[in-house]
């Protein structure tokens, strides 16, 4: 048995909790593989909505174990209210979540060091969530970072004291507001909450999965273009967001991994700073606000919208080698009359189909303009009732990219899901 991979092809956002949420039944293991607290996905069912940050959007099938896997960050604090959030809603979240040994934790003094970090760069803020993902990353790689395993260790608490007291050191001289007392308190109560859970060795877990025959998904927080090594550098996030990154966020060779799954919107959208070539600051960019509801699940911050970027979506297809396309939010373009897609860039006044290294310098998309559908298509649930006009621009990105997409959402709901 070989693993599936799902992950993000834009800026993040594109709707990965609901589409993991569809395809979750044929699978019995569903695991995240990078990110932390940053990520958001959400899900509807039941006239209810659900926003997940660490725990994988298998949560609520209740055949499917789920598995924080080695290459997230976790804030036992956001862990603490998303599990009682979980238990409130009638799921058994000690019986179906395991998670790995070697998941690095996010310390409150991370946050600040993220707070005083962002604030320090001014005008080349790169819109951090101030959730403390990158310090956290930068102590993993800096070798002094403390992982949940060491949970289980005599000397947890000065390991994190000492840890701790490296961030104090070189947060000496800046000015923060920061009640130690308190925020230490609630972070060892999620360290409390965090021993009820099945700790495992995961690169072991998942392969004796498969080994067995079990299903497994992976699946991704953000998206490609905000990978740490390939993305639109440096407003990115901390982590490989690409299909890669499964295979070292999960111990699995790259060998067993099966389909990749490859989301996008039918249109783009990105949050804080950073290039955007399709970007529109406009009627039709409020609109696709609105209509989409482009509101951070994490941070509440207004999502910036622009057209579909075909450029960029080649570029991250075949970083990922994606094998299926899934796009979201086709039911936002009700009502346009005229979409346009970047089919191509011209860069320092030459013509490119490359993403190109410097995306922060001029860059102007060229269009291609293909009309719109002026029906509502969100109660629609069959690939032949779809109009004539979005049949159309779903085969032009098809040809343009090179693969099929296999799915169409036209809704936040997971029954508004069409199978092509």
């Amino acid at each position: 048995m070989k693993m599936d991979v799902l992950l993000g092809l834009q800026w993040g956002d594109e709707g990965k909790g609901k589409i993991v949420d569809v395809l979750t039944p044929e699978y019995l293991n569903v695991a995240r593989f990078q990110g932390g607290p940053n990520a958001g996905h959400t899900l509807e069912f039941n006239g209810q909505k659900h926003v997940l940050h660490l725990i994988p959007s298998g949560i609520f099938n209740q055949d499917t174990t789920n598995i924080i896997g080695n290459g997230v960050v976790l804030d036992p604090v956001v862990f603490t209210q998303e599990v009682h959030k979980l238990i409130k809603a009638g799921v058994d979240v000690f019986e179906k979540l395991v998670i790995s040994r070697k998941v690095h934790l996010i310390l409150p003094t991370h946050r600040v060091l993220d707070a005083a970090q962002e604030k320090a760069k001014g005008n080349l803020k790169i819109g951090s969530t101030l959730r403390g993902i990158g310090p956290a990353y930068t102590d993993k790689v800096a070798r002094q970072g403390l992982r949940i395993g060491d949970i289980e260790s005599d000397n947890f608490k000065e390991k994190y004291e000492i840890l701790r007291n490296i961030h104090l050191a070189s947060l000496e001289g800046i000015k923060v507001e920061l009640n130690m007392e308190e925020v230490e308190r609630l972070w060892f109560e999620g360290i409390e909450l965090l021993k009820r859970f099945q700790f495992i060795d995961g690169e072991y877990f998942v392969n004796q999965a498969m080994d067995k025959g079990e299903s497994i998904l992976a699946e991704g927080a953000q998206g490609t273009l905000l990978d740490i090594d390939f993305g639109s550098y440096p407003f990115v996030t901390s982590s490989n967001t690409v299909c890669a990154g499964a295979c070292t966020g999960l111990g699995v060779a790259p060998g067993r991994i099966g389909e990749i799954y490859g989301i996008f919107k039918a249109y783009c959208t990105r949050v804080g700073s950073g290039p955007f070539p399709t970007e529109l600051d406009d009627d039709i960019g409020q609109l696709l606000r609105d209509q989409g509801q482009e509101y951070g699940s994490t941070t509440g911050r207004p999502r910036r919208c622009g057209w579909l970027d075909l450029v960029a979506l080649k570029y991250t297809v075949m970083l990922n080698g994606v094998t299926k396309l899934i796009m979201t939010k086709a039911d936002v373009f009700t009502d346009i009359e005229s979409i346009k897609v970047a089919s191509s860039y011209v860069v320092n006044g030459e013509l490119t189909d490359q993403f190109p290294f410097d995306s922060i310098a001029s860059c102007q998309p060229v269009y291609t303009e293909l009309p719109g559908w002026k029906i509502d298509i969100s109660d629609l649930r069959s690939k032949d009732q779809l109009p004539r006009e979005l049949s159309s621009y779903i085969r032009f990105i098809e040809k343009f990219i090179g693969v099929p997409i296999t799915i169409v959402s036209v809704g936040p709901d997971r029954e508004a899901t069409i199978l092509m």
